[in-house]
């Protein structure tokens, strides 16, 4: 779990989050990131969003379903197709003062047994913090917030 404050409205956080434009803005550039789903995406369940992306050199698909969207409180994506066995994300937003508390849960699965086991100790887990530390700064960049809270995504190899 990864958590951080971000000084604005419940609404205007959850709208820029559920802006799927955004995503590219927050996630680092090292990672490539390109939306290939065309724009304007309506979000809603059931929306599906593609995405590629560079990691290790290794060029990537990802796609992606909208599976829960419950304005202003939070919303989920699941990866239909990806580099994960598993990959459960859930956005939350929470009023907390004159903000809000911005809370991403996210439950990954590594195929593989144990050497999933072994990639996930060894890259992932280091990856996945990088990817959220960048995205917590560029958020306070644009956003505005306090002092992060974090705590690291649960994995599950197998």
């Amino acid at each position: 779990m990864r958590e951080h404050h971000v000084d604005a409205s419940p609404e205007e956080v959850f709208a820029f989050f559920g802006d799927a434009l955004n995503l590219q803005r927050i996630t680092p550039p090292w990672l490539g990131f390109r939306l290939l789903t065309p724009t304007p995406i309506a979000m809603a369940p059931g929306t599906r969003i593609e995405y590629r992306l560079r990691l290790h050199g290794l060029p990537l698909r990802w796609l992606t379903e909208i599976t829960v969207w419950e304005p202003p409180a939070r919303f989920v994506d699941l990866q239909l197709r990806g580099p994960y066995r598993l990959w459960h994300h859930t956005h939350s937003f929470v009023p907390e003062g004159d903000g809000v508390r911005v809370r991403d849960v996210i439950c990954y699965a590594i195929a593989m047994g144990a050497l999933g086991q072994l990639v996930d100790a060894a890259f992932v887990r280091r990856d996945l913090a990088r990817i959220f530390d960048y995205r917590q700064q560029a958020v306070a960049s644009i956003l505005g917030r306090d002092a992060p809270s974090a705590q690291g995504p649960r994995s599950r190899a197998g």
